[in-house]
């Protein structure tokens, strides 16, 4: 039996407007090479100088992770080689980053949590982006530049499913607190996944591989768990040592593996040393008081939904995994309804009628429209398959006000004890037999004069006063 141990570098692309060193703009989607400049192309001469917003977004996360915030820091020269890194050199933090030791708790289905700890999220540039076609490369360098917090953890998931909860969590914890887009698809928010394995019960660390560049939680899943098991098969087959090597691989989505890319460089390949064209970066007390004054994290809201609205945990965290979620059902809870059902019809009712392209931004029907319908079903002016029908209908045509879409759909639910006990009146004289028997002790007789009630009032009647009002009738 084997252990699986896993640890994670998490790129998080700062939404600045402006690149890290420079006043380039960081917009995504623009014209290859046209947001440049000498200091992101690494033009001779041309100078850097830091950009205060990212550091101020690094203190900010480094306080949601429980962090130690390193007052000074420094910057390093990272030096490798490749097309799309004009300098020859990354400038990275190596020796002292801005954030240090931290920790980051992810909660499973079952209610238990585990800690995962991190090591450092320290401030680099990003390199620009290779484009292949055909038998030519080519590079555009606008993206070159760009404020990144690298977020390492330490190695303590020991499953596909840890890891995707820590990203997750983190996902969401850097959106909330609004550093960045979080974007996977454009790449802001992407990770290296390092696998290895060892047998059960051993505390060494064994050879890693490194998965590059993933920016998607299902793939990344799929690769570890394909990492794993190739690791597994080499060790049963006596070829570990050899099989697996130090290296950076990628995965491919469309054969489900990875594949080596190029041997892993350790530190001393990278030939760090302090970047003499920055000065140490010194956080002053003024910084630390206003940075560190963050939003609420998914884990506060969390809380506070349980706390003030009365939902369940799980119901809680699947609200809070995304900011606009917990967002829309804050908006809803404004309109003084009750926690279960506003859940219920955020996470349940509204998104079973998102087609292709929507969702809970660009959705039709926002939270106090949603809110509306809820409320229609807890003062009884509609029932709750009436109000799927309201809901539907809002899908449809969402400027429409609640109130008269029940009124043109005819929903609205008779509450009017008179009208009821017409009806209820009528079906027991016709059904004298089973009224007997219902007085005799046959109790499950009830169910059947409720539906012939609901029935005969096609389905109009407020099923709680059918309910109270056949009771009186009844004895």
């Amino acid at each position: 039996m084997f252990e699986v141990i896993i640890g994670l570098e998490v790129h998080a692309q700062l939404n600045t407007k402006s690149k890290l060193f420079c006043s380039c703009a960081t917009s995504f989607g623009e014209e290859p090479n046209t947001n440049v400049c000498p200091t992101c192309l690494g033009l001779p001469g041309a100078l850097p100088v830091l950009n205060k917003e990212a550091v101020h977004k690094a203190i900010m996360l480094g306080t949601a992770l429980n962090s130690q915030i390193n007052k000074k820091s420094i910057f390093n020269r990272k030096n490798y080689f490749y097309p799309d890194l004009p300098n020859g050199y990354q400038i990275s933090q190596f020796e002292v980053p801005v954030v240090g030791l931290g920790e980051l708790v992810i909660d499973f289905e079952d209610g238990t949590s585990k800690t995962i700890g991190v090591t450092r999220a320290h401030l680099e540039n990003d390199a620009g982006k290779s484009i292949h076609a055909g038998n030519a490369s080519h590079v555009d360098l606008n993206r070159a530049g760009t404020p990144l917090l690298e977020i390492v953890s330490e190695p303590d998931m020991r499953s596909s499913e840890e890891a995707i909860l820590y990203l997750k969590k983190l996902h969401s914890i850097v959106r909330y607190l609004g550093i960045s887009d979080a974007n996977m698809q454009e790449g802001s928010f992407r990770a290296d996944v390092n696998v290895s394995i060892r047998p059960k019960g051993d505390d060494k660390l064994y050879t890693r591989c490194e998965i590059k560049n993933m920016n998607s939680f299902k793939f990344i899943e799929k690769a570890i768990k394909y990492e794993v098991n190739r690791h597994i098969e080499a060790w049963e087959d006596g070829i570990h040592d050899t099989e697996i090597v130090q290296e950076t691989r990628l995965f491919d989505p469309e054969k489900g593996e990875t594949r080596s890319m190029r041997g892993k460089e350790d530190a001393a390949d990278y030939r760090y040393f302090p970047d003499p064209d920055l000065l140490p970066v010194i956080i002053t007390d003024e910084m630390m008081e206003k940075y560190t004054q963050i939003p609420e994290l998914p884990d506060e809201k969390k809380a506070r939904f349980v706390n003030d609205f009365g939902i369940k945990e799980y119901d809680a965290s699947v609200i809070t995994a995304n900011l606009e979620t917990a967002n829309f059902f804050d908006e809803m809870m404004k309109e003084g309804i009750t926690g279960k059902n506003a859940a219920t019809w955020l996470t349940v009712e509204l998104p079973a009628r998102f087609g292709e392209g929507v969702t809970l931004e660009n959705s039709p029907v926002q939270a106090k429209k949603l809110a509306s319908v809820v409320k229609a079903i807890e003062d009884g002016t509609i029932s709750g398959k009436a109000a799927k029908e309201v809901l539907d209908y809002l899908m449809e045509k969402p400027e429409v006000e609640v109130d008269a879409v029940i009124d043109e759909l005819g929903l609205k639910q008779v509450s009017d004890d008179g009208a009821i006990l017409e009806i209820i009146d009528g079906i027991l004289a016709a059904n004298q037999d089973k009224v007997e028997q219902y007085k005799s002790g046959k109790d499950k007789l009830f169910g059947f004069f409720v539906g012939q009630t609901m029935k005969a009032s096609k389905g109009s009647a407020n099923p709680q006063k059918v309910n109270e009002l056949l009771k009186e009738r009844l004895g």
